[in-house]
């Protein structure tokens, strides 16, 4: 049946109404789409150079082999004195002791080579994005990290051996002080070293600036982005062997003749081309603005004020001598003994003053050819020295036979200090350092350093006073407003110096004391003598006899002295209370030490950690105060004292400490 179409009578027909259909939901929105997490690349592993391994080895090994050879000698020497070997027992136990040494040493040697070969290819670094860090370690691994931000400076130091090869040794300091140490990184090559300590330095100021190290120009972690074009400074450099004659003889003339320089200067220049075995080509680490060295002159009395290890090298020889001697006891016995006995006789009945004074002369002369090779190898210490101001850092680098460069930020400056000992006052010379914060540093080079690297940073170690401004306004700018204005130390201080260096701490003083009581204990000893207190042998009667032929001019001499060490320490505490004195201004603060040597410490109010005034019962009715300033400058800290103070300054320099909020009373 067909369905008619519905329409009305006198109305439009009407299209047919469309089917109802269902409603759809609302699409939701879909998540974007996670990229997957990409394993981050590892770092690249910088290795130390291959020479750690075979020049590590010789000198541990000829450290273990002297010492087995001087203990089997010893062991033989004693043996023969005790006359348990004759000739043919001693030929047989040589023979046998030294096979069984060699055997020894050979085993020894393979250790030493097998373990360094291991150790080497487990001790390398990485140059992250935020952070150095250095591994090593076989069983017990050891990885040390170093924001970029802690680094204070980056010194390197080189032996006689190593500077041949051209490597060295680099520490990278974090101003831990006392508690923390340098990270030492051995073996480098001069081109990695330099590229090194121009990274680390360069990825720190990019992160203070808010920038990526890693996107920085010249902060990449290949070496090329520190010298475009240069080779590879890091690990897989091939060995660069410089050829000797293609040194520049003009340089090293001009470095010789120049009139800031000096004559060792000569091989400096010479060492500086000569860049060793394995150096490398050279790094660009940035120009420098001022830079300096020594004169001939500045060398030479440099190098004669600072033989201290004369001392020592003559306390050697003593005790050599005494076991020398302990040996001929040994090996002749009874001999020996007689033989001391006849001589004494000798000396205490025919001493004649020709022999007497030709043993001083042979004395004299042994210390006058000691105390020139101290001032020889003093002047060979400060060859090629150079201190100079590149960017924000001062660096100054030394030694001719042993090389050393030390550098630190002009920020981490705490205090200038000029240092005027007996002979430099004399010749109106100064010693000019840096105080700085350093970190301990457990090396094997540091137990080697001279009194450059013990006294701070020595950016000048003899110059004329005259010069201090200048050199001062060149390297550090930054202390131009030192204080002029000084408050000198209480007038009552002269008084309580004399006391207290003559008298208390004085040396001659108390050396009186003794000699006196040596006197009052002679003439005890003479009376109970006659009165036959003492029942001697002939031994002890010969002793007695001695000391009462030779006792009184020995303490005549030794009163003598100590009259003359009291004059002394009586006009070195005139000189301090004339010299010693303090000022501060808006920045600085300073404080003079006089004496027969003076030494005057600068430093910024900030770097000021701890300030306090004390004072005791004595000084308290004196109307003196002592003033203690602590800075960060050392391992430690450093304590700069001034003694006796007048009052009403102490109390003003508390005040002016205020604002910081360092004030103690």
């Amino acid at each position: 049946m067909n369905q008619q179409p519905n329409y009305s009578p006198g109305l439009p027909p009407q299209p047919p109404m469309p089917a109802p259909v269902a409603p759809q939901p609302a699409p939701q929105p879909q998540p974007p789409a996670q990229p997957m997490p990409q394993p981050e690349a590892p770092l690249p592993r910088h290795h130390v150079h291959h020479s750690y391994m075979w020049l590590e080895s010789i000198r541990t090994c000829v450290i273990v082999i002297v010492m087995v050879v001087i203990a089997n000698f010893s062991t033989i020497a004693g043996l023969m004195a005790d006359g348990e070997l004759d000739g043919l027992s001693a030929g047989l136990m040589l023979a046998i002791v030294g096979g069984g040494t060699l055997v020894l040493l050979l085993i020894i040697v393979a250790i030493v080579v097998v373990t360094r070969l291991v150790s080497y290819k487990h001790l390398y670094f990485t140059v992250g994005p935020s952070e150095f860090t250095l591994c090593s370690g076989v069983f017990n691994k050891k990885k040390v990290h170093v924001p970029y931000q802690r680094v204070q400076s980056v010194d390197q130091r080189a032996t006689l051996l190593q500077r041949i090869f051209g490597v060295c040794t680099v520490a990278i300091d974090t101003a831990g002080g006392a508690a923390n140490k340098a990270v030492v990184v051995p073996y480098l090559t001069k081109a990695q070293a330099e590229w090194l300590r121009a990274e680390l330095y360069n990825r720190k100021a990019a992160l203070a600036a808010g920038a990526v190290p890693s996107a920085m120009p010249g902060t990449s972690v290949t070496p090329a982005a520190v010298a475009p074009g240069a080779p590879s400074a890091v690990a897989g450099v091939a060995a660069v062997v410089n050829d000797v004659a293609a040194l520049d003889p003009a340089a090293i003339a001009a470095a010789a003749t120049s009139p800031a320089g000096n004559v060792l200067d000569a091989g400096a220049a010479a060492w500086g081309q000569f860049s060793g075995v394995f150096g490398g080509p050279a790094q660009d680490t940035g120009a420098v603005s001022y830079e300096y060295g020594l004169t001939n002159k500045e060398l030479f009395l440099a190098g004669l004020s600072n033989t201290t290890s004369v001392g020592l090298i003559a306390l050697g020889l003593i005790v050599g001598v005494l076991q020398a001697v302990g040996f001929l006891f040994d090996a002749f016995g009874d001999a020996a003994n007689i033989a001391v006995e006849e001589a004494a006789i000798y000396f205490s009945s025919e001493v004649t003053a020709w022999m007497i004074g030709g043993i001083s002369a042979v004395v004299v002369g042994i210390v006058l050819v000691l105390w020139v090779l101290s001032a020889v190898g003093s002047c060979i210490s400060y060859g090629g020295f150079k201190a100079r101001r590149r960017g924000s850092r001062i660096e100054v680098e030394y030694g001719l036979l042993q090389h050393t460069f030390q550098g630190v930020a002009v920020d981490r400056v705490q205090s200038v200090v000029v240092k005027q000992s007996f002979i430099r006052r004399l010749f109106g010379y100064c010693e000019l350092s840096l105080g700085k914060i350093d970190a301990a540093d457990d090396s094997d080079d540091a137990s080697k350093k001279g009194s450059l690297a013990q006294q701070g940073l020595i950016i000048h170690p003899f110059v004329k006073m005259s010069r201090v401004p200048e050199i001062l306004a060149g390297i550090v700018p930054e202390f131009a407003e030192l204080p002029t204005e000084s408050r000198p130390v209480a007038r009552v201080a002269l008084r309580r110096a004399i006391v207290r260096r003559g008298i208390i701490q004085g040396g001659g003083f108390w050396l009186a004391v003794l000699a006196v009581a040596g006197f009052a204990g002679m003439a005890w000893f003479n009376g109970a003598l006659e009165s036959g207190m003492f029942d001697l042998d002939w031994q002890e009667l010969w002793i007695s006899g001695m000391l009462a032929s030779f006792g009184p001019s020995v303490l005549a001499i030794l009163l003598a002295l100590a009259l003359i060490l009291v004059i002394i320490d009586i006009v070195g505490a005139v000189l301090w209370a004339r010299e010693s004195s303090f000022a501060f201004n808006r920045r600085f603060m300073q404080v003079s030490n006089g004496g027969f040597s003076r030494e005057t410490v600068s430093f910024p109010r900030q770097k000021i950690q701890f300030g306090c005034a004390r004072t005791n019962p004595l000084q308290r009715r004196a109307g003196t105060d002592t003033l203690l300033a602590t800075t960060a400058a050392g391992s430690g800290g450093t304590t700069t004292v001034l003694i006796d103070a007048a009052h009403e300054d102490a109390m003003a320099w508390l005040d002016w400490l205020k604002p910081g909020g360092n004030m103690v009373k």
